[in-house]
């Protein structure tokens, strides 16, 4: 098996911000990205600070209810989908996810086993527990 897989052990907002900003350095067009944890684990969190460690300094808001918002960069455009509201995988056809995923494009997404399969192929898997204050990061890139 390829995958590489990390742990990280990020104890509160302001860790959870830097190792988003670290992990965005390895971001790059073409990629989706899924991010699994319950309501609380840091999910948006660590969004935010993968767009800030991108160059964005705008606002960074939860997708909750419109299901996606987007990041346009200078060399990338970040579309950031939390599926937790998702009332059936169908949905996702009418957001037109194919094409949200390009070569110039990165999508990140919280709670995708709600998208019951069909999701294109994930490129790194981040799936959060949290206790607490403390949190424990499974990172899997996945090729």
């Amino acid at each position: 098996m390829n995958d590489r897989v990390e742990v990280h052990r990020p104890v509160g907002e302001p860790a959870m911000l830097a190792l988003g900003a670290d992990l965005a350095r390895d971001l790059r067009g073409g990629q989706l990205v899924a991010l699994s944890g319950d309501l609380g684990a840091g999910k948006t969190t660590l969004v935010r600070g993968m767009l800030r460690g991108l160059g964005f300094e705008g606002r960074v808001k939860s997708p909750s209810y419109g299901l996606v918002e987007s990041y346009e960069l200078a060399d990338l455009t970040v579309h950031h989908l939390d599926l937790y509201r998702l009332g059936d995988p169908g949905e996702l056809d009418f957001l037109g996810l194919g094409d949200l995923l390009a070569d110039d494009s990165v999508v990140l997404v919280e709670w995708p086993e709600r998208a019951g399969g069909r999701l294109p192929a994930v490129s790194r898997r981040i799936e959060i527990e949290h206790a607490d204050e403390a949190r424990t990061l499974r990172v899997v890139d996945l090729g």
